[in-house]
C-alpha cells in the first residue's frame, strides 16, 4: 500500500494521458486549490510559500498553453478573437505574478494583490473551461494527441523549476 509521503512527486513522473482541456481543467482546480490555501493561511512562511507554488504552477501552466494549446485551437478555429484575448490575460496575469513573486507577504496590499490576481484567474479559467474549451473539443483537433505534448512539456518545465 502507498501512503502519501512516499508517493513520487508529481513532477518526476509523466501524468497519465488525458485529453488536453482535462489537463487544463485539473491545472486550474489545482491554483484554485491553493488560493484558497493562501486565504486560510496563518504565517508569512506559509503564505510566501503559497505563493511561491501559486506563480510556479501559472507560470508553467501559461506556458504550455501559449506554446501549444492556444496555437493549435487558434489554427483549428480560425480563431482571431478569443486567443489573442486569452494571451493579453496571461500577460496581466504575469505582470501580477511579478509584483508577488519572492516577495515578503507584508500586509493588506501583498494580499490584495493576491486576491486580484486569484479573481482575474477565476475569469480567464471561466472563459477557457465555458467558451474555448467546447469550441476545441467540437473541433477536428486530436485532445489526446495535444494533451499528450502538452504533458510532456509540463514535465519538462515542472523539473527545470525543481
Amino acid at each position: 500500500m502507498t501512503t502519501t509521503a512516499t508517493k513520487t512527486p508529481q513532477s518526476a513522473t509523466p501524468p497519465k494521458a488525458q485529453d488536453a482541456t482535462a489537463l487544463l481543467r485539473a491545472d486550474h482546480k489545482l491554483v484554485d486549490g491553493l488560493f484558497y490555501d493562501y486565504e486560510q493561511a496563518s504565517t508569512k512562511a506559509m503564505k510566501k510559500k503559497l505563493v511561491s507554488q501559486i506563480c510556479m504552477e501559472l507560470s508553467v501552466h501559461s506556458q504550455v498553453e501559449e506554446e501549444i494549446f492556444y496555437p493549435a485551437v487558434k489554427q483549428a478555429l480560425k480563431d482571431h478573437e478569443m486567443i489573442p484575448e486569452a494571451t493579453v490575460e496571461h500577460e496581466t496575469l504575469k505582470s501580477l505574478m511579478a509584483q508577488v513573486e519572492g516577495v515578503e507577504p507584508d500586509g493588506e496590499m501583498f494580499d490584495a494583490k493576491i486576491k486580484v490576481l486569484a479573481e482575474y484567474v477565476k475569469h480567464h479559467v471561466k472563459e477557457e473551461q465555458e467558451e474555448m474549451f467546447p469550441k476545441a473539443k467540437a473541433s477536428k483537433l486530436n485532445l489526446m494527441e495535444l494533451g499528450d505534448k502538452m504533458a510532456a512539456r509540463k514535465h519538462v518545465l515542472m523539473a527545470e523549476r525543481a
